[in-house]
């Protein structure tokens, strides 16, 4: 992540936000970088013995080339200092 500029605050807006970003984050679970990398490749050959299962397991498609700022989740900082205190 890093920090490029601070916008003046908006009425109306919840923040933190993200406003913008490039690709899409590893699924959840796909086995670190090696199995992302791994995934990358099987789903981007479809006659790949694995590439049906994969596209299941991803629930139908996935494209790590996009990423879409509204479905950034921020959670709260201080609950998670509350789980590991």
């Amino acid at each position: 992540i890093k920090l490029e500029k601070i916008l003046p605050r908006e009425e109306k807006i919840k923040y933190p936000r993200c406003t913008a970003g490039k690709r899409a984050c590893p699924p959840e679970d796909c086995g670190g970088v090696g199995g992302y990398y791994n995934l990358l490749e099987i789903i981007s050959n479809p006659s790949h013995e694995e590439y049906e299962e994969m596209m299941e397991w991803l629930g139908g498609g996935y494209n790590s080339e996009v990423f879409d700022p509204t479905k950034v989740e921020f959670d709260n900082p201080e609950e998670r200092l509350k789980n590991i205190l």
